[in-house]
């Protein structure tokens, strides 16, 4: 199973982004635990300066807009 965090501050672009990472993994059946990661400190201590930002297994993937669906399927099934 892989873990993936959202990091940003809630904003819409965050809540799409954990929504197309639930919604592909689903369509995928690939099992996911999607985490939506508010906290300031958190967020800088990946480096990310943008978000929305995504994080899966403990590296940085994405950040600074909505990632395409094309790259979160490469994400999930790699």
């Amino acid at each position: 199973m892989k873990t993936i965090k959202v990091l940003g501050s809630g904003c819409a672009k965050c809540t799409k982004t954990a929504e197309l990472l639930e919604r592909r993994a689903t369509e995928l059946g690939v099992e996911v635990t999607v985490v939506k990661e508010t906290d300031a400190q958190v967020i800088m201590s990946y480096g990310v300066m943008r978000t929305p930002a995504v994080v899966i297994d403990e590296q940085l993937v994405h950040s600074g807009s909505i990632p395409t669906q094309v790259d979160v399927t490469v994400w999930l099934q790699s």
